[in-house]
């Protein structure tokens, strides 16, 4: 669903990007108000375990693929907040090293994916899980939590491409959110698969708004675990995913404005490739890993520099003696 270079006029660019830059002001300011220590290893897993499970595009009825989101499962362990801060360090970072979303689309591919797709998913599980609050309930809640943030994405990235013209609402509008009306079933299966597993294994790492301070796990031991699973879908799935067109490109294709894409800025790795490595599997899994670190490192600094932002306001909170 990543929006390319050529899709969307300047006008509605520029509209779509200072909303997400308001939204991720006021989404910055929200996760130094709620710091912890977790914080900085959380964003720098999430971000990477995000990436590599962008990077395996499973195939849906119809003739075309679809992959994870992750704006729902990033919330349910890091916050809505937080949750926009990783999608939208993903996003820069497919952006400008693999060429995937256009660099004049990055405000509108925020807006949809950090920003909607994360919000859409959260409250959309807050507002079931008050009704569903058994075990299997929970799991239920955030499956359709997950099919919501994907669906509430499409119609997002729809009015978009309807307010630069390329269709009309009538027929842009359903067309998108029936396409990934499907692609979220299988964001939910994924996203209801991890949860469940990790609430399982490690339930200090759910977010709970409303509890109180947890045991803090020492950062390194959060990265390598992290990065030790976000390696294994780069190693074992990445390769094996779906050459056909993603939702958006098959909705492009079908509406006659597919060809109206644009490359966006020279990339060290376009098309998740690098050059000179020979094997195509091979060349997956290298740009996979490389994009790996560089998300994780990029969520790992953010998280730093948000802490600093933390540390002045609780100084500045505290009474002069």
């Amino acid at each position: 669903m990543h929006i390319p270079d050529g899709f969307l006029d300047a006008r509605t660019c520029v509209g779509a990007a200072c909303v997400a830059g308001a939204g991720l002001a006021w989404a910055g300011r929200q996760v130094t108000a709620r710091w912890n220590d977790q914080t900085v290893p959380m964003l720098g897993v999430m971000s990477a375990f995000v990436f590599a499970g962008q990077m395996v595009n499973f195939p849906i009825p119809g003739g075309t693929s679809g992959h994870l989101l992750g704006g729902t499962l990033a919330a349910l362990f890091l916050g809505p907040w937080a949750g926009a801060m990783v999608l939208t360090t993903v996003l820069v970072v497919q952006c400008f090293f693999f060429q995937d979303g256009g660099v004049t689309a990055l405000g509108a591919n925020v807006l949809n994916l950090a920003l909607i797709g994360c919000w859409g998913g959260w409250l959309a599980y807050r507002g079931l899980g008050r009704v569903m609050k058994s075990e299997r309930g929970r799991r239920v809640a955030v499956g359709l939590a997950a099919w919501v943030s994907v669906v509430a994405a499409s119609l997002a990235a729809a009015a978009e491409l309807a307010l630069s013209g390329q269709a009309r609402w009538e027929v842009i509008v359903p067309a998108m959110g029936l396409t990934h009306a499907v692609i979220g079933v299988g964001e939910a299966l994924i996203t209801v698969a991890v949860f469940s597993f990790v609430a399982r294994v490690r339930p200090d790492l759910v977010y709970e708004p409303t509890a109180g301070p947890k045991a803090v796990v020492p950062a390194k031991t959060l990265a390598v675990q992290g990065l030790v699973a976000s390696f294994g879908v780069v190693l074992l799935l990445a390769p094996l995913a779906s050459s056909l067109p993603d939702g958006l490109e098959k909705v492009a294709e079908g509406l006659g404005f597919a060809g109206k894409a644009r490359e966006s800025a020279p990339a060290l790795m376009p098309d998740y490739q690098v050059a000179g490595v020979g094997s195509p599997w091979l060349e997956t899994v290298v740009a996979g890993a490389l994009g790996t670190l560089l998300v994780f490192g990029l969520g790992w600094l953010l998280a730093r520099w948000l802490q600093r932002g933390s540390r002045r306001e609780v100084c500045s909170a505290r009474p002069e003696a």
